[in-house]
């Protein structure tokens, strides 16, 4: 079945068309795939677990995961092998935790994708990676530097003047190789020394200004333990890492463009000193097997951050309930939220590829999750802020079970039974005393539909001291069960009726707490420092109401922890972990109304 996020999904499997136009990455692919370039497609992810993942990883999993799946079903030209690594860059200990790693895959997996057998560590390759550094050295391609941070950054030099050589920098490589042994065995502390590659410090591009390649941490690694106490560098180690797995396209966001020059260098280099991780019996290498560096533009979104830096500090400070609240976002917080991960998908193949950084309006977001619910949620009712209704005119111990309806999107979810009983429990905001003209909800002397249950007309109401409702009585048409329109009278008049609202028995309610969430910034670009210089100020402080006292449907005893439901005329809800027998608890997922629907419209 193709992948509803393939720009070729809407394409009979078995008649492809070839004027579908691809984007830049995939047309790079399928050009790769025509020219038979590489036996094999493989592509990988690799996250740093130190943290969980938010949304902009989502574009980068759908993209590298997605990529071979299109590959294998023959999209992009004539099918050949391809996978996707899981690949964990965990080369900084101080930082990476296993609880990451498992989160990490835990979201992998609810987006639908698998990287099978292919799961792998940086840490893997750490013997590896030190020998290429150690044959670095030895060709003086690379010298260990006793500068200290500060001195090394006022030597690097700026856009516009070339950086000072180090002191150190023309150490003869025996004893780089000695004082990056001693490195390795633990005699010097943390920061005391780095081993940096000799390249060339007035380059333009400042990543290439002698990077470092290792640095001293004396740190228990979750994989490695103690065995080491040098690690190797992110620019240092990915590349390689790609290489000695067989990655052909190494796919990355937009910030990493300034870094390919480096990347192509490590591996330009090595194979110029006569290290290739892929060499054939005679030692040969295909140049062709070799990774290629392509970057993207990373998904933006508003009201919202991508720092992971930040999105630890709201987690560390307590400004949120975890990594997975359902305002932050992580897919862990989204999916906890009700988000499907069909609809981020959806939502991600939308935002589409380019060359140039964008950022998408949240309500775009929200569209896609409202549209894949839409189809697929069971509609329920659930009073959020509930008031008394009691129908004067019906029998108090009766009781009758009316047929609802659970999806009118798809017939085949049927119906089930709601409890009909003399006292209700109906939103306060659907009755006022002092209606106005284009009020269609409950008011003294008006008539409205109960949802499923009859036409009913108020006739009282009582208010405590303050003028505050506390009670609404109404009389019912006994001829207008389930809601239907009653006959028409002796002269053929047909009674019309303007307004329809939810209620639940006030016998069978469950007790809810009802969570309702908004953006967790207030501000639509986060990222830009407000006046006070201080971005937690940015931070929205209505982003969750709590409606504690809400009554809903006994149905929904019935559902699980994280399933997602419409409560009638008010939103989409998930099932919260913290439910318990005694008190339901439910996330807003989205509201019904749909902005970005409206701005689609105009």
């Amino acid at each position: 079945m193709p992948d509803p996020t393939s720009p070729n999904a809407t394409q009979d499997a078995d008649t492809k068309d070839e004027s579908v136009s691809l984007d830049f990455i995939r047309q790079m692919i399928a050009d790769d795939i025509t020219a038979g370039k590489h036996a094999a497609i493989v592509t990988r992810f690799p996250p740093e677990p130190n943290g969980f993942l938010h949304i902009g990883h989502a574009k980068a999993l759908c993209l590298n995961f997605g990529i071979p799946q299109e590959v294998a079903r023959g999209e992009l030209g004539d099918p050949v092998p391809s996978r996707c690594h899981l690949r964990f860059d965990d080369t900084n200990p101080t930082k990476e935790e296993q609880r990451y790693i498992d989160a990490i895959k835990e979201d992998i997996h609810w987006l639908g994708f698998d990287w099978g057998e292919h799961e792998y560590y940086a840490s893997n390759y750490f013997h590896q990676l030190y020998d290429w550094a150690c044959a670095l050295i030895r060709t003086g391609n690379a010298y260990v530097d006793d500068q200290t941070a500060d001195e090394m950054r006022a030597n690097r030099g700026t856009l516009t003047e070339p950086g000072k050589p180090s002191p150190f920098r023309d150490r003869p490589p025996e004893e780089n190789l000695e004082l990056f042994e001693r490195m390795k065995s633990g005699e010097f502390p943390d920061g005391s020394r780095v081993l940096r590659a000799k390249i060339d410090m007035a380059a333009p591009n400042m990543n290439l200004r002698d990077p470092a390649m290792y640095r001293i941490l004396h740190a228990t690694h979750p994989k490695t333990g103690d065995e080491w106490c040098v690690y190797p560098m992110y620019d240092y180690a990915h590349g390689q890492s790609d290489w000695i797995e067989g990655v052909t396209h190494s796919l990355c966001s937009l910030e990493f463009e300034d870094h390919r020059p480096l990347y192509d260098w490590f591996v330009d280099k090595l194979i110029e000193i006569g290290e290739h991780p892929r060499k054939d019996a005679q030692g040969e290498f295909d140049p062709n097997d070799r990774p290629r560096q392509t970057e993207f533009n990373r998904l933006n979104v508003t009201h919202t951050v991508m720092s992971k830096r930040k999105l630890r500090e709201l987690v560390e400070t307590g400004r949120v309930a975890g990594w997975d609240d359902p305002r932050m976002p992580t897919q862990s917080g989204m999916r906890r939220r009700g988000y499907p991960p069909m609809a981020l998908r959806n939502f991600v193949h939308g935002a589409g590829l380019s060359k140039r950084n964008q950022t998408i309006d949240l309500s775009r977001l929200e569209h896609a999750v409202r549209e894949q619910l839409n189809k697929t949620c069971s509609r329920v009712m659930a009073v959020l802020d509930p008031i008394k209704l009691v129908i004067t005119d019906y029998p108090e111990d009766k009781v009758e079970h009316m047929e609802a309806v659970n999806n009118p999107e798809d017939e085949a979810a049927g119906t089930r039974t709601v409890p009909f009983t003399r006292e209700l429990y109906i939103e306060r905001a659907d009755f006022m005393i002092d209606a106005p003209k284009k009020y269609f909800r409950l008011a003294p002397g008006r008539e409205v539909r109960l949802r499923y249950g009859y036409w009913v007309t108020c006739v009282d109401h009582k208010t405590d001291d303050a003028g505050n409702v506390t009670e609404i009585h109404c009389t019912h048409d006994p001829e207008t069960r389930g809601g239907n329109n009653p006959p028409p009278d002796a002269e053929g008049k047909v009674r019309k009726v303007k307004g329809t609202i939810h209620w639940v028995s006030a016998a069978h309610a469950l007790d809810a707490e009802v969570r309702l969430y908004e953006t967790l910034f207030a501000a639509e670009n986060p990222n830009k420092e407000p006046e006070s210089g201080d971005w937690h100020d940015n931070l929205n402080p209505d982003s969750l109401t709590v409606n504690a006292n809400a009554k809903v449907e006994p149905h929904l005893q019935t559902i699980q922890s994280g399933e997602t439901v419409q409560f009638e005329r008010t939103g989409y809800f998930a099932m919260d972990t913290d439910s318990t027998d005694a008190k339901l608890v439910f996330n807003r997922t989205v509201p019904l109304r749909d902005s970005w629907g409206k701005i689609q419209g105009k």
